[in-house]
């Protein structure tokens, strides 16, 4: 059996649905001026907003290009004159010039000198004798041959005497100094004439038995 619906039921449900509308209705209107916004600073607190500049690459101009130096050209200087002899042909002559050849003179021969050698003198010969031999020579039975060199003046003088091989033996070397000094010779001459000779003479000492 159906029931009817009683009229008090439906106008508890149409003031119910017109309230709800309503309250829509007033939700959107609040929006609209902001109270939701007063709402949200009220229950999060302001909210601060911060503009940050966008940092733009600054970029190094380049530099401005130098200033343009003007130059001036050289003063103008004319180039010297100079003169260029040039040499001027001469004809080439064909005579034939007689030329004289002169002689060549030779110069003359060197003049031939004659040269005769210091001779002994016999009436002072370099002789040893036994009187001129060292007793401890003799003693010791020193013997051998002393060479000496020495110069014969113009005047037959014997002089520079000089040991140039030793006997051996100082005692006879020093005898044979000795011995020079007495002695004499006939000079040397070149071309006849008495010069000043250098010559070597050997002096032999043997003890005779």
């Amino acid at each position: 059996m159906a029931h009817a619906i009683s009229t008090p039921m439906l106008s508890r449900r149409a003031t119910v649905f017109v309230g709800i509308v309503a309250l829509h209705v007033a939700f959107v209107y609040v929006l609209n001026i902001g109270l939701a916004t007063k709402m949200v600073e009220v229950v999060f607190g302001p909210i601060e907003t911060k503009m940050i500049e966008e940092v733009k690459d600054t970029e190094e101009k380049p530099p401005p290009p130098p200033p343009k130096i003007e130059t001036t050209p050289p003063p103008f200087v004319p180039p010297p004159d100079i003169a260029i002899d040039l040499p001027v042909e001469t004809a080439v002559t064909t005579a034939i010039t007689a030329t004289t050849v002169k002689p060549v003179v030779k110069p003359p021969p060197p003049a031939q000198v004659t040269r005769v050698q210091p001779r002994q003198n016999a009436k002072r010969p370099c002789a040893t004798y036994e009187e001129d031999y060292p007793p401890q020579s003799k003693r010791l039975g020193e013997e051998g041959v002393t060479t000496v060199r020495f110069t014969v003046l113009d005047n037959g003088a014997v002089t520079d005497v000089v040991v140039v091989k030793s006997s051996g033996f100082e005692r006879l070397d020093q005898a044979t100094l000795r011995l020079m000094k007495r002695c004499r010779y006939l000079p040397g001459t070149e071309n006849g004439k008495a010069v000043a000779m250098t010559m070597d003479q050997p002096v032999r000492w043997q003890i005779k038995k």
